[in-house]
């Protein structure tokens, strides 16, 4: 009786573990899953998401293959593994980022008494920059290996392709093939940057898989495309002193808060970058000088322009590396024209192949969502977890000069989806203390809360442009998780002084037409 009781009660206290989808999963499924295959899962792409989901399988007991290959840019730019957001993607893209706020803080460090060089001596050293980017970027890929050695995963530095539903053909450096089998596979290849079709784009222009590691200074820059990629390079190329022109062809930050788009474009200009709205390339030809000329077409006014720089970084949005895959042997059909895989739960029309990361159709491109939707789908297929990945209010920041942080939805979208009558916007300009010494624009420093109008007026998104934007709405974004109200909002006290209090002082709407701005700091 004594050990009955004994194993009914360790049965009682491990019940509700085994019940959840957290990490800590006693049983493990996969004993009796491994069948003929050499592997209970393979994973095609080493990226992020990729890896994400092939550590957490292992964490459960699976089998796991991961093959990644970086085949080489237009313009032979290549990379190790880690995938876009360790190598070409967030990662360097912060850095560069980072280096152009120092240089911005060095010229202010006078007003502060710091006593430094005279603003003409201070300039940055590109080799340099590159250098510190490129070591730091390598040294992640090697813990990575390492990564994957340990947890005894098998890395693939090969180009996969299917054969059948079930087995993988990689294609290695040397030319030899290697083939394998798995029970399940995901898809996680991530996608490339997209160039025009316009004479010399792909023998002469770069792409942000080329400008990180670039062996010398860009200079003189054309950036063909304002996305977030488009506008956050521009932002950091024209505060280390290289000249930075934006050929926008409809609007800039496409898909994002129209108002805010309009905030970060304004401070871009007014620190010196210039756009040439509704304007498309037509050509980039080679001069003897070792320049490029680049001639565009303004749409609207069916004029012509043309200009020399030192490069052209094209930036016209990304695809899906889905071509290369051989799909049709796997039986994978639900392929949009863009390349992507239409897949609601990372489940595509074959129920053992799955997709994750940018390589999906609607889904927010962006390394965090992939990570967590990786984890998640390795527990429902390893652990019999039933939680699927929530891709609705998801944070992201534009890390342009002056940064823009968000999460949910933009005011167009709401505006769209529940009608202006229905909603409440609150919005104010506000004055960070840091701006104050030495004396600096405010006039894009604003934020706003989308609501619905009816109390407790649910929050739908959360806007800011201004210092440190993606530290401030990564708070935010879990209390948009939890359902926060514009009352939870205001009756939340907020550190002062920050920039991150101005959401808690949020008060004007604009239906009132009252006048946003602030009267002082603690107005």
């Amino acid at each position: 009786m004594t050990i009955l009781n004994n194993f009914v009660r360790i049965n009682n206290l491990i019940k509700p573990l085994i019940s959840t989808d957290r990490v800590v999963i006693l049983a493990r499924r996969t004993a009796s899953t491994h069948g003929n295959f050499d592997y209970d899962l393979a994973v095609i792409g080493g990226g992020s998401g990729g890896l994400a989901c092939a550590k957490e399988a292992v964490n459960l007991g699976a089998r796991v293959a991961v093959l990644d290959y970086v085949t080489p840019s237009p313009q032979g730019t290549k990379w190790g593994l880690g995938g876009t957001c360790v190598n070409v993607g967030c990662i360097p893209k912060k850095l560069m980022h980072q280096a152009a706020l120092l240089g911005e803080s060095i010229h202010e460090a006078v007003a502060y008494g710091w006593q430094v060089p005279a603003a003409s001596e201070v300039k940055i050293d590109w080799a340099a920059l590159t250098e510190s980017v490129q070591n730091h970027i390598k040294s992640v890929n090697w813990v990575t290996r390492v990564d994957l050695r340990d947890k005894k995963i098998e890395y693939i530095n090969g180009l996969g392709e299917f054969k059948d539903p079930h087995t993988i053909v990689a294609t290695m450096k040397n030319g030899t093939k290697k083939e394998l089998t798995a029970k399940n596979i995901v898809i996680a290849v991530g996608g490339r940057p997209h160039y025009p079709e316009i004479p010399g784009a792909l023998e002469y222009c770069i792409s942000s898989d080329d400008i990180f590691s670039l062996g010398h200074p860009p200079g003189k820059t054309v950036v063909v495309g304002a996305g977030y990629i488009g506008l956050e390079c521009a932002g950091f190329l024209n505060s280390m002193g290289y000249p930075a022109t934006v050929l926008v062809r409809s609007v800039p930050l496409r898909g994002f808060d129209q108002q805010m788009a309009r905030m970060v474009t304004n401070e871009m200009e007014q620190r010196g970058v210039k756009f040439c709205h509704k304007c498309v390339p037509l050509s980039v030809e080679k001069l003897e000088s070792g320049q490029l000329k680049v001639r565009w077409l303004n749409t609207e006014e069916q004029q012509q322009f043309e200009d020399v720089f030192d490069t052209v970084l094209i930036a016209t949005g990304r695809y899906a590396l889905t071509k290369q895959l051989n799909l049709e042997a796997a039986g994978v059909n639900c392929i949009t024209e863009s390349g992507k895989i239409l897949a609601a739960t990372e489940q595509t029309n074959v129920p053992h192949i799955y997709a994750v990361g940018d390589v999906l159709e609607a889904r927010p491109e962006l390394t965090p969502v992939a990570i967590h939707a990786g984890r998640l789908l390795a527990r429902r297929v390893f652990a019999g977890a039933q939680q699927h990945m929530d891709y609705d209010n998801v944070a992201t920041t534009v890390f342009t000069p002056l940064e823009y942080g968000c999460v949910g939805l933009s005011e167009e979208e709401a505006t769209k989806r529940f009608g202006a009558d229905n909603l409440e916007v609150y919005h104010a300009y506000y004055k960070p203390t840091e701006f104050f010494i030495p004396q600096r624009n405010i006039k894009n420093c604003y934020l706003k809360a989308v609501a619905m109008r009816e109390a407790p007026q649910k929050i739908l998104g959360l806007h800011f442009v201004g210092p440190v934007a993606g530290e401030v709405i990564q708070g935010f974004a879990a209390a948009m998780k939890c359902g926060i109200t514009m009352e939870h909002l205001m009756n939340t006290v907020g550190i002062h002084p920050t920039v991150a209090e101005e959401f808690t002082r949020l008060n004007i709407t604009k239906r009132s037409g009252k006048d946003p701005n602030p009267a002082s700091c603690c107005s």
